[in-house]
């Protein structure tokens, strides 16, 4: 599992550096083989081990495309961005002109750990998006399932 809020750089190549904290973790898992793509509904990028993507991709692909505006979003904003990524020794990973752009990504990142994945977000976006979530006043639409949470 990938927890927890890390603020991490991007070096003049476009190199994020994966925090020591993760590094066995992604070593046992995928060897350091990752798939980078981005998320089909916030300007950020999703940042898979390898087996772990390879399941969303095909629950994707699986989607009836020809019916569903939202499927074929999916398919072609997550796979068609979707690009396989190797650690190299210093424990890096290169990010593409492309996604960086996508996600208006600069030299101050922050990596949000998910659970089976990870999100890179920009420092001023998800500082943005999360005072915006604090901001919101909680309302009476909130699912069963969240309101009887014990956080």
């Amino acid at each position: 599992m990938f927890r927890g809020i890390n603020p991490v750089n991007l070096d003049a190549k476009g190199r994020l550096a994966l925090p020591a904290k993760y590094r066995d973790r992604v070593s046992d898992r995928c060897d350091g083989h990752m798939v980078l793509t981005v998320h089909p509904f916030d300007r950020c990028l999703l940042l898979y081990p390898l087996a772990d993507w390879e399941v969303i991709e095909s629950q994707v692909n699986a989607l009836p495309n020809s019916t569903s505006r939202q499927a074929r979003r999916l398919q072609h904003l997550m796979v068609g961005y979707a690009t396989e990524l190797d650690l190299d020794s210093a424990n890096r990973l290169l990010l593409p002109a492309m996604h960086r752009e996508h996600a208006e990504l600069d030299k101050r990142l922050i990596l949000v750990g998910q659970g089976q994945k990870f999100e890179v977000w920009s420092d001023a976006r998800w500082s943005t998006m999360t005072e915006a979530y604090l901001d919101e006043p909680v309302g009476d639409d909130a699912s069963d399932e969240l309101t009887n949470l014990s956080l």
